[in-house]
């Protein structure tokens, strides 16, 4: 299998990311997730193949999963299917046909344990001015009593940097911010649950939304490894970085690589592909596999 780094359809390129390739269709909008792969920030040489249709598979499960909780950017079904049937077969598979929306500019994040770039800010005394309340005395992968909403601003190249409640609000408003907030976490929560019935830690996520006609939309994607930090339970050990089903595996390589993380990216060799690959594959074969998680 090889991977597919660049869509190619005759069709209006909307914009394209770090991952997927976004084109206009029949006023919606086609999200092609390619197999591209980035780590800080810079993608690498080659991909990891597969990787898109894995990122599809479990955004479309997540989006249907937990619908109820709010409109998502899904066509229904028979539409979806109608607009992926007039799609070349290779990119059935890898693509999501979505609503236009008009974006909210910010990355909702909901975390339940201290990781990544809070837990970086913590260490160096920042975090305070995120507003989180945070004790004394945290290591890194400890568990909060309660999950908090973290959110960041979007940027277009770079990192997303964390803001407070407060700057959000500032940004787009109260209500919109409370109904954000109060979404955000509820995704959070009704995922944790069915996380757990697969043996894995959703540590933190990253949710996107816009709004169309008034109303919040889920966009983007959803609950992915790319989004999100999927720890395995069993083995989950407070005081440092916990095995995971993200592109941990690719940023140990790279780190011990000796490239300065500055554009291009190298290219990766055949065992750390594999590896990748094998890690995404297994957590989509969990969620998707998992005994419903009520609660």
């Amino acid at each position: 299998m090889s991977a597919l780094l660049k869509a190619e359809l005759d069709l209006p390129l909307v914009s394209q990311g770090k991952v997927r390739d976004v084109f206009e269709c029949d006023g919606n909008l086609l999200l092609v997730a390619t197999d591209r792969v980035s780590a800080f920030d810079v993608v690498m040489e080659n991909g990891i193949p597969g990787k898109g249709e894995v990122l599809t598979e479990i955004s479309k499960f997540w989006f249907r999963r937990l619908a109820e909780l709010v409109q998502t950017q899904l066509l229904d079904p028979a539409d979806e299917a109608d607009a992926l049937a007039r799609l070349p077969e290779a990119y059935r598979a890898r693509t999501t046909v979505a609503r236009r929306t008009n974006p909210v500019m910010i990355e909702c994040v909901a975390r339940g344990y201290i990781c990544g770039s809070l837990y970086k800010e913590y260490t160096e005394g920042t975090a305070s001015r995120l507003g989180l309340g945070l004790p004394d005395g945290l290591n890194d992968g400890d568990r909060f009593r309660e999950p908090v909403f973290s959110p960041a601003t979007k940027a277009t190249s770079g990192h997303d940097e964390n803001i407070s409640f407060d700057q959000m609000v500032e940004l787009v408003g109260g209500d919109l911010a409370e109904r954000l907030r109060a979404l955000t976490l509820g995704i959070y929560r009704e995922a944790g649950l069915h996380a757990d019935a697969a043996g894995l830690i959703l540590a933190d996520t990253k949710l996107e939304f816009g709004l169309r006609d008034g109303e919040l939309v889920w966009i983007d994607e959803a609950l992915t490894p790319d989004s999100s930090r999927y720890w395995e339970a069993d083995l989950w050990r407070p005081g440092g970085a916990q095995p995971s089903f993200d592109k941990q595996f690719l940023r140990d390589w790279l780190a011990a690589s000796g490239w300065d993380k500055r554009p291009p990216g190298p290219r990766l060799p055949e065992n750390v592909v594999l590896a990748t690959q094998a890690k995404y594959m297994e957590c989509r074969d969990r969620l998707l596999g998992a005994v419903p998680a009520s609660g």
